[in-house]
């Protein structure tokens, strides 16, 4: 398969936030193969479309437990502790493995209308989780969540994991769509000793440990008594040195910071869900300053509630922007890059996230026909960025490609029945209701 991507504006989402002009992305056999400008691209000869807005890489979600379509809703108005308690584990006792599929079909379809072509999950039922999502056509890097609760073995769900990797390898799926890695949930669910005996069996595979560390302030007290913090106890307890990624890590002192930056430690920041559970501010400009990769999330569709990244990346600029009193503390350019180049790179990926040669050909068509690019495409650079973050957002996404594949056209799945996935999930959740 040879495709052509011609448009007036692409964004590449290189270090620097290129904006190429009247330029083409090729693709072949799922991977880019040219991304420039028209009058310098190499002769072609496959499919050749012609789009009338931006071109730019699938946003990369580097956090979600996106199955909770079926539970959006519940305890919207309860601090996290209280909502994880009273409402999300209850429920979640409750789900089926074909639970768990359904919504994950949902929310895969959402995402990908949203551009969003990766998305990085802890969850439970990874085989249904990950079939939704081949259906759809997305990506998936699958952390089978590990927590030490009654009613759940932490060591079968580490050696499940381990077994499904040693079996399939770290990556399988046509065009490498689903990614293996290890979820432990916190270190308030898992013991410190927990937390390092499921760190060597990620490293020994070279797989990626995402953990939830430090969303509220008050989750974490025993941790911060006994090691200062939950960085600390990672590092007193050899967590870290391979792949690993810190969800949402809003309360971080300069060491916790520091000692991620010495260790490559990859941040993916739910500004979205830290904001509506008041767990607090993010300190991205200090993360970005000191070297850290920083990613965006959504969270799950029942803390966020939606699962819009490029929300997220206009969230993450304003938070910034007010907690430090500094309206140029976190441009466009930069919030954009985190949802793509930097959620990549806090996932240890350098195969998606950006539009260059030898990655896949994860690709996104943004309409200009809206009223925030009226100011013209041919507007300087810098208005065109900040037009897409802080104007247009996702509303416009009407074509998605992954690995070349078309898998939304016209702002619609070309997949999945988006009304009977709907459906669906109304159903589960019914059921819900009535257990």
């Amino acid at each position: 398969m040879s495709l052509r991507l011609h448009a007036p504006v692409v964004l590449p989402c290189d270090p620097s936030c290129a904006v190429l002009r009247d330029a083409v992305v090729d693709v072949v056999d799922g991977r880019i193969t040219y991304v420039g400008a028209i009058a310098d691209a190499p002769a072609f000869d496959g499919e050749v479309r012609s789009l009338s807005g931006i071109l730019m890489p699938g946003l990369v979600n580097t956090h979600a437990h996106s199955p909770m379509t079926v539970l959006r809703g519940l305890g919207s108005d309860l601090p996290l502790l209280r909502w994880l308690q009273e409402q999300m584990w209850p429920n979640e006792a409750q789900m089926t493995a074909a639970d768990v599929g359904t919504g994950m079909l949902l929310g895969a379809v959402e995402m990908l209308r949203h551009g969003v072509t990766t998305s990085t999950e802890m969850y439970f039922h990874g085989p249904e989780l990950t079939s939704s999502v081949l259906a759809a056509g997305s990506r998936v890097v699958f952390g089978g969540a590990i927590l030490d609760v009654p009613g759940m073995d932490w060591k079968s769900q580490t050696d499940e994991i381990s077994s499904w990797i040693d079996a399939d390898g770290l990556r399988f799926g046509p065009g490498e769509r689903v990614e293996l890695a290890y979820g432990p949930h916190s270190a308030y669910t898992l013991s410190a000793p927990q937390l390092t005996s499921i760190a060597l069996e990620a490293r020994a595979r070279g797989a990626l440990f995402m953990v939830h560390v430090a969303e509220s302030p008050f989750e974490d007290e025993a941790a911060r008594a006994e090691f200062g913090s939950v960085p600390a106890l990672m590092k007193a307890s050899d967590v870290l040195g391979g792949r690993v990624l810190s969800a949402h890590s809003v309360h971080l002192s300069d060491d916790d910071i520091a000692l991620y930056a010495a260790y490559g430690v990859g941040v993916a920041h739910c500004p979205g869900s830290n904001t509506k559970l008041a767990s607090g501010i993010a300190r991205v400009p200090e993360m970005l300053a000191a070297g850290v990769a920083v990613g965006l999330g959504t969270d799950g569709p029942a803390s966020n509630d939606d699962l819009d990244l490029l929300e997220e990346a206009r969230l993450a600029g304003l938070l910034a922007r007010v907690s430090k009193m500094d309206a140029t503390v976190l441009g466009a350019a930069q919030a954009l890059l985190m949802a793509t180049r930097g959620g990549a790179s806090a996932l240890g990926r350098d195969d998606i996230g950006a539009l260059e040669a030898g990655r896949w050909g994860d690709v996104v068509h943004v309409a200009a026909d809206d009223p925030a690019f009226a100011t013209g495409l041919d507007a300087p650079d810098a208005q065109v960025l900040a037009n897409l973050v802080w104007g247009s957002g996702s509303r416009r996404v009407t074509d998605v490609w992954v690995a070349g594949d078309h898998v939304v056209a016209g702002g619609e799945s070309t997949r999945v029945d988006r009304h009977e996935a709907q459906a669906a999930v109304a159903a589960v959740a019914r059921r819900l209701r009535n257990a």
